[in-house]
């Protein structure tokens, strides 16, 4: 465990993250849009900052999601393909593309993404309890020009 805490702490990434309180979601809203699509596009939004911020937004950059049905696949690019095509805060963001990939492929990124979802969720959803995993990756999230993490790298909803 802590070999794989020192690769984390030591490897070069930006974590653009979203936390969704379903719970809150759901008692919030009358009718509240589907967790996931809501946080594709706070994700994707933030990262279209991100690139822009460092003039790469022109570039093709791929979002590279896990397989979980066709069904479900085929809804998730559906909304993806919508807010690529202005459905976001940013409009158009045309250089934006899916990839959909196995877990059996055993992706890097995809593991990193597993493995810091969860710290980063728990820290939001339960605040006052202890979290070491969290912190070695929040040095790790995209920090605004003040250094705040939320709103930049961190969407916390609603």
């Amino acid at each position: 465990m802590s070999d794989l805490t020192n690769i984390i702490a030591e490897a070069e990434f930006t974590i653009i993250a979203t936390v969704i309180d379903k719970a809150r979601h759901r008692n919030q809203y009358a009718q509240p849009a589907s967790p996931y699509d809501t946080a594709l596009v706070f994700c994707m939004e933030r990262a279209y900052a991100f690139l822009r911020d460092r003039n790469q937004h022109h570039l093709t950059t791929h979002i590279v999601v896990e397989r979980r049905g066709k069904r479900e696949d085929d809804e998730l690019e559906l909304e993806f393909r919508r807010i690529r095509d202005g459905g976001n805060r940013w409009g158009p963001m045309p250089n934006f593309e899916i990839v959909f990939a196995h877990k059996l492929i055993n992706s890097a990124g995809l593991q990193l993404a597993d493995l810091t979802a969860r710290p980063i969720a728990l820290h939001c959803l339960r605040p006052g309890q202890p979290n070491r995993a969290f912190d070695v990756i929040e040095p790790k999230i995209r920090r605004g020009p003040n250094g705040v993490t939320r709103g930049w790298g961190l969407k916390v909803f609603p």
